[in-house]
């Protein structure tokens, strides 16, 4: 089988699931990472063939595609802020939309290591809780991209939990000298909990915040396949998680510590009431490029 006759019916063949670009960059996400081909090869190289003995994956693994699975799942993994993350149906998928809320907290961190730089070892480490953490994705990219930060991260979902904790980044840890994130299994909605874990510079999260209503707006693969407990909440409280954050903002987060929070777009202004009501003296909405309410940026003191 040429490998440009594979691509061209694969494509075909989730047509019926996606937009015909999204079909075609998805199958030749497939052959990339089975077949280790380039997306270009089916190009500059026309003959290229399939190694028969790769075949019988290779369409299975489509077949997984055409019955609606994301092909995250299929391969198993899914990039993010530059690092590859394993991920399974107990964990949401990364979404490139999250990176930009790293990419400042990112920022943040280093500020404030640089800040605390003059003062040698003796200099307190950077501190990140990340609630509601799933794949570990925001955990792992913030204590790889500031070496010397300590997270640590909350889940209810011991499945989730074992997903973070799994992540492969012994290399990268040894390499940049980083700390891997302490991953802990507790209820975010449980605010009034016994958490010995003190008080933290940044405080992030990614909470469930889409509405039950918003449901039939959503894509079939992901309504499907990724997991409901990390996604959906009730139209009569679409805010509970960003009150129990507040609530635990309130308690661990430092005095000149910031939070950072995404957000339902649609629930910009709601949410920021939220921690304006919890006492929040400065609260920021900060929108994407699409100029959509992306995350809410929040401190204790006024900025």
């Amino acid at each position: 089988m040429l490998l440009s006759d594979f691509i061209h019916k694969g494509t075909q063949s989730l047509e019926s699931l996606y937009p015909s670009r999204e079909a075609h960059n998805i199958v030749l996400m497939l052959c990339e990472a089975l077949l280790g081909v380039q997306s270009y090869t089916h190009i500059v190289e026309p003959e290229t063939v399939v190694d028969p003995s790769l075949e019988p994956g290779l369409l299975a693994a489509l077949d997984r595609l055409a019955g609606g699975e994301p092909v995250q799942y299929v391969l198993g993994f899914a990039d993010f802020c530059g690092f590859r993350f394993k991920v399974t149906p107990d964990v949401l998928i990364p979404r490139p939309e999250t990176e930009q809320l790293v990419r400042e907290a990112v920022k943040e961190a280093a500020r404030l290591q640089r800040q605390r730089s003059p003062y040698g070892r003796h200099a307190a480490p950077v501190r990140v809780l990340d609630l509601c953490t799933g794949s570990g994705c925001i955990a792992w990219s913030v204590a790889l991209s500031v070496p010397g930060t300590e997270v640590v991260a909350v889940d209810i979902s011991e499945p989730a939990l074992a997903v973070a904790r799994s992540q492969d980044f012994a290399r990268e840890c040894k390499e940049r000298k980083a700390k891997a994130p302490l991953f802990v299994c507790a209820d975010v909605l449980d605010t009034e909990q016994d958490f010995n874990y003190g008080t933290f510079d940044l405080i992030l999260s990614n909470p469930p915040y889409i509405t039950e209503s918003e449901k039939d707006r959503m894509h079939r693969n992901v309504l499907e396949h990724e997991p409901h407990l990390a996604l959906f909440v009730p139209d009569g409280d679409p805010l509970v998680f960003y009150r129990a954050v507040a609530a635990w903002s309130r308690r661990f987060l430092a005095e000149e510590g910031r939070g950072m929070a995404e957000i339902n777009e649609s629930l910009g202004k709601e949410t920021e009431d939220v921690f304006r009501s919890a006492g929040f003296r400065s609260t920021t909405l900060v929108t994407d490029i699409f100029d959509r309410n992306r995350f809410v940026v929040y401190s204790k003191n006024a900025e």
